[in-house]
């Protein structure tokens, strides 16, 4: 697909100490993206649904202040951010809630600080092995080619002795991922998904096919691989949809023999999610019906609405049972 360009772009100024702001700033440039330098950034919509795409067409160039990471179970020991929101449009996102009426993406800068602050994080666990995610609050992919980051972090995974990197996206651009020394110490994980879904509630995103190219890209590059199957959802067709998705999947990874990981994530959402995303894509055909939902208290302090669990069980049992017919060199990581 086509690297995200956005509308405007902000810059803190503090970001022009740093080389990958001056970077950033020349590709802008190069670009001939306006930009205004700030440490304020200003999104004007006549309606929350209008600040909304005009947020998705912003960046701010800034720095990552953060110092103690957060936790990221299941999928890693703590996460760190590149950048914050992303140029997809998926209806059904979960930072849905946690970016705001006006989701307009941070790219951060100083790369070499953040990267200072995974060391501590490895030291203070060793000797064992200390994992991290970088995709919990964007798409790093998305927004490689303005800064160059998540190439500099894979090259200090591949040099660190007991950090491991996971890496998830729904975006294609992985061409500057594959000639890098990795050492397989971050792992490429795709987000994918029936075609019904993607084509209905990820806009904005890589279709299908574009994904699977990326991932055949990534595995043959020596990258341990793996699979995002969500939101799982059940519509009408959902089991043959389905089905033809992990045929596909098994079709285009032909004789790959390494281990493939799937995690595997229902459709969920909050009262508050539903809020916004009923305000924000009006015409969505989501599945936001709290009647045909059971509450589940969620890691963050809220509750939301997930399949019950007779519904829950048949997902988990249909989608594992296809992985493993297909893929004999699968791990199922978790279901949730």
């Amino acid at each position: 697909m086509k690297l995200f360009i956005p509308d405007r772009a902000y810059i803190d100024p503090k970001s022009l100490e740093y080389d990958v702001g001056k970077f950033a700033k020349e590709q802008l440039e190069k670009l001939n993206i306006p930009i205004i330098e700030s440490k304020k950034v200003s999104i004007e919509g006549k309606s929350p649904s209008e600040n909304y795409a005009k947020a998705k067409k912003t960046i701010y160039l800034t720095v990552n202040k953060e110092k103690k990471l957060r936790p990221c179970s299941p999928s890693a020991d703590y996460q760190f951010s590149l950048s914050s929101s992303c140029p997809g449009h998926c209806e059904y996102c979960y930072l849905q809630t946690t970016q705001g009426e006006k989701p307009f993406m941070k790219v951060f800068v100083n790369i070499y600080e953040i990267i200072n602050v995974i060391q501590e994080h490895i030291d203070k666990n060793l000797p064992n092995i200390t994992t991290f995610e970088c995709g919990s609050i964007t798409d790093p992919v998305a927004l490689e080619h303005l800064t160059g980051n998540l190439k500099r972090c894979i090259e200090f995974f591949g040099n660190s002795e007991k950090g491991r990197l996971r890496v998830i996206t729904k975006f294609d651009n992985v061409d500057s991922f594959l000639d890098i020394n990795h050492n397989e110490h971050t792992k490429f994980r795709f987000s994918i998904n029936t075609k019904y879904i993607i084509n209905k509630f990820e806009h904005n995103t890589a279709s299908f096919e574009e994904r699977m190219r990326a991932a055949c890209k990534i595995a043959n590059s020596g990258y341990p691989i793996g699979f995002i199957i969500a939101p799982i959802m059940i519509y009408n067709n959902w089991k043959d949809d389905y089905r033809e998705l992990f045929n596909e999947l098994k079709s285009q990874l032909g004789d790959y023999k390494e281990e493939i990981t799937f995690e595997l994530i229902q459709h969920r959402f909050t009262a508050t999610a539903k809020e916004l995303i009923l305000t924000r894509f009006p015409k969505t055909e989501l599945d936001l019906n709290e009647e045909t939902r059971q509450l589940k208290w969620g890691p963050y302090g809220k509750f939301k609405y997930v399949y019950p669990k007779e519904q829950s069980s048949e997902i988990k049992d249909y989608i594992s049972d296809i992985i493993q017919k297909n893929f004999s060199n699968s791990r199922i990581e978790y279901f949730t």
